[in-house]
């Protein structure tokens, strides 16, 4: 068997007869399936401690932040990839999300396109990938030749290469400056890794951009004090978090948000009663930290 098949590749031979099996049954092996998934992640977590820190230092010097894959990982690494604006306020020119197909791959198959080195170096070309950026690669064999070869084209141009991948030999490790290894074993559905190997994916992704976020500044006492206030739901949750953070009434932190253009970070200084300039002077100074901005300011 070769090292591609171990894994995520590899016919358990615990699934034999799998669809003879009670509905009840084959609903169990899936969960335990999934549980496996997410505690994988635990032995993963000093691989993503020091992957975030790394992507946090290329990130807070002016890089940008790539995530590419193909199918189901490729889809997985956009979702992560899109949801940093609206939750973390990242700059929508600071991120590229890439997926072998095009946006034609989001909604149907497009299975001949991850077999295309071409594409995807012509991709980061365009992008003009540099020593400041940070790329994203996403691969459950981590062999996959669109996602390799991304892999290959960032590392030749010193970005940060941050590899995922369920299977210990990956391709992609071996050209990655760091290697988050997801032991999330063969599938209850040999091959389909949009499941276990996709769990495990998503968690990874979820844990790697939320900690990176929070080394940025974008997150203080485990609220979301960057996310995009564009509607009245989220102009509620803001006034709310001025709220909790300085103590003061809800009056108070919806005119201090107002007055801040919906800014919470700024709208949280202005609420403890600090004049607008020296907030942000101190905003400026501390690249958004909000908590060191606070120190500043006392």
């Amino acid at each position: 068997m070769s090292k591609e098949m171990q894994g995520t590749e590899k016919h358990s031979p615990r699934y034999h007869s799998l669809d003879s099996w009670p509905a009840e049954e084959i609903l169990e092996s899936l969960w335990a399936s999934q549980l496996r998934a997410v505690s994988c992640l635990q032995h993963a977590i000093p691989e993503i401690s020091e992957s975030a820190e790394a992507i946090a230092n290329r990130l807070s010097n002016g890089g940008r932040l790539f995530y590419i894959g193909a199918g189901s990982s490729g889809h997985l690494a956009i979702q992560d990839c899109v949801e940093l604006n609206p939750t973390y306020g990242w700059p929508l020119d600071k991120m590229v999300p890439l997926i072998a197909g095009g946006r034609d791959a989001l909604l149907a198959p497009m299975g001949g396109a991850e077999d295309d080195e071409t594409i995807a170096i012509d991709a980061l070309k365009n992008h003009k990938i540099n020593a400041q950026d940070v790329i994203i690669a996403v691969a459950a064999s981590g062999s996959t030749p669109y996602t390799l070869a991304a892999v290959k084209h960032a590392r030749s141009q010193s970005s940060l290469v941050v590899s995922i991948a369920n299977n210990k030999h990956a391709p992609t490790f071996d050209c990655a400056d760091h290697s988050i290894f997801l032991d999330s074993g063969s599938e209850v559905i040999a091959g389909s890794t949009r499941m276990a190997a996709g769990t495990a994916q998503k968690a990874a992704l979820n844990m790697l951009s939320t900690l990176t976020m929070t080394k940025l500044g974008h997150v203080h006492d485990g609220l979301m004090v960057s996310m995009v206030i564009n509607n009245e739901k989220l102009e509620k949750r803001g006034a709310a978090i001025v709220q909790e953070i300085t103590g003061t009434d809800s009056v108070t932190a919806k005119r201090c948000l107002k007055a801040a253009g919906k800014n919470i970070k700024l709208a949280v200084l202005l609420a403890m009663n600090h004049p607008q300039a020296d907030a942000e002077k101190a905003l400026t100074d501390n690249r958004g930290h909000l908590r060191q901005a606070m120190e500043q300011l006392k």
